[in-house]
């Protein structure tokens, strides 16, 4: 328990408070929902049942979060938003969803009106602008049946569930939360059934939406049938949980248990972590993390460059820093897929290449194993280079075995942003 004066507050179901119990001497000032308490500097909040307990540390200790971590899904609870700004989102909110945790909105700096953490997951009016397309990689064609994936022969994705933690602004999949999509499978029995027939699959992935969101009995029952697949070797959990809610793991018990079984098979558990930028490695996620490696599961991150987050050398190479010295290793730094509403987030190939190598130039081995690829509907394809006439590419996980290893030569274009905006050099191979 955290030393200090201690307050009691029952919270009603809307996030108000019923009542108030003052235990030691000394003000304890608290806000209205609509501006929510969620930190205070002065105060240290933890949950109980639907009762939070509040300390006044003593002097020197760290402030801390709210451990009910709520949800905001509606742009008029910002409270750190102007009147007609709020206003004006909510129409940008009508299109593309928001929702957001409680936690993760105090990580922003409300007074900087171009905060990376807030670009990333509050509305912005750029994201109507007409550019783009909703399957900007053409996953339809890979579907085999609602809530699977298969474009690589060894791997498959099972889409679990629509519902994310939070919603980035820059997803490519937010076609999934929009009404009349039914590319997700409530029921996880076809997706076992069409991976028990596929032998060719060793690596299940886990997306969706994120798979943390699940209620904990669903989760086991995906793990449960993964597990007798003899033929599935490594199951791949994406999710950006870690960043939007640092509680998930360390306050379930039970889902502890679970992965604990799962590896108890012989099989490999990935955490495939979507940490974007620096700051969202804060001590509660930390821990969290720590936890997914006493488990014994694997971690990597993978994130896109995105404009106005992580589109600086000194971000990326403190994100990359920061992951390798907890355990998680660098994977994949994408280039941002042109997904309908993305346009505010596209950084150009040469200078996200530009970008990168500058970042990882005095990282250790360890943290610059990130490789910098591009999601394409014919491959995943990694840019290997680029000098001052050529762009040099080469197909990473092709999805026709035509282009595997196929290695490629483009005329330099400072403006392009995606393959098929590139010109073939005669020296192609």
């Amino acid at each position: 328990m955290i030393s200090g004066l201690e307050t009691e507050i029952t919270l009603n179901r809307n996030g108000s408070f019923s009542w108030l119990k003052n235990k030691g001497n000394g003000l304890l000032v608290l806000r209205p929902y609509q501006c929510p308490i969620r930190l205070l500097q002065k105060e240290w909040f933890m949950s109980v049942g639907n009762t939070v307990r509040a300390w006044r540390p003593l002097i020197g200790q760290e402030k801390a979060f709210i451990k009910t971590n709520k949800t905001v899904s509606r742009v008029s609870d910002l409270a750190n938003l102007l009147p007609n700004e709020s206003h004006t989102l909510e129409q940008v909110a009508k299109q593309y969803k928001f929702q957001a945790t409680e936690y993760y909105l105090d990580l922003i700096n409300w007074n900087d009106p171009n905060d990376p953490l807030k670009r990333l997951i509050v509305p912005h009016l750029e994201e109507l602008n007409d550019w783009g397309t909703l399957d900007a990689c053409d996953e339809a064609s890979n579907t085999q049946l609602n809530g699977v994936q298969h474009k690589y022969p060894d791997t498959a994705l099972m889409l679990v569930t629509n519902t994310c933690a939070a919603l980035c602004r820059y997803c490519f999949r937010k076609r999934l939360f929009l009404d009349g999509n039914h590319e997700v499978s409530p029921n996880i029995a076809g997706s076992i059934e069409y991976i028990s027939n596929h032998k060719e699959i060793t690596d299940v992935l886990l997306t969706g939406g994120d798979p943390l969101t699940l209620p904990t009995r669903k989760l086991e029952k995906i793990f449960v049938e993964l597990g007798r697949l003899d033929h599935v070797k490594a199951v791949r959990l994406g999710s950006k949980v870690p960043a939007f809610d640092p509680w998930r793991l360390t306050e379930d018990k039970r889902l502890q248990s679970i992965i604990t079984d799962f590896l108890h098979t012989g099989k490999t558990l990935y955490l495939i972590a979507h940490f974007d930028h620096p700051r969202e490695i804060t001590q509660e996620a930390i821990t969290q993390l720590r936890l997914f490696r006493k488990l014994g599961v694997v971690m990597v991150n993978q994130c896109p460059i995105l404009r106005g987050i992580n589109d600086d050398p000194d971000i990326l190479s403190e994100l990359y820093k920061s992951l390798s010295s907890i355990g998680v290793a660098p994977y994949y730094l994408f280039q941002g897929r042109p997904t309908k509403g993305n346009a505010m987030f596209r950084v150009p190939i040469v200078r996200g290449y530009k970008i990168l190598t500058e970042a990882v130039n005095d990282l250790s081995g360890l943290a610059k194993r990130v490789r910098f690829v591009m999601s394409h509907a014919t491959g995943k394809i990694e840019v290997l280079g680029v000098d001052n006439s050529h762009i040099y590419m080469k197909y990473h996980r092709p999805k026709y075995s035509r282009d595997k290893g196929r290695f490629m030569i483009f005329n330099r274009d400072d403006k392009a942003y995606w393959l098929d905006q590139l010109i073939p050099s005669d020296s192609t191979v």
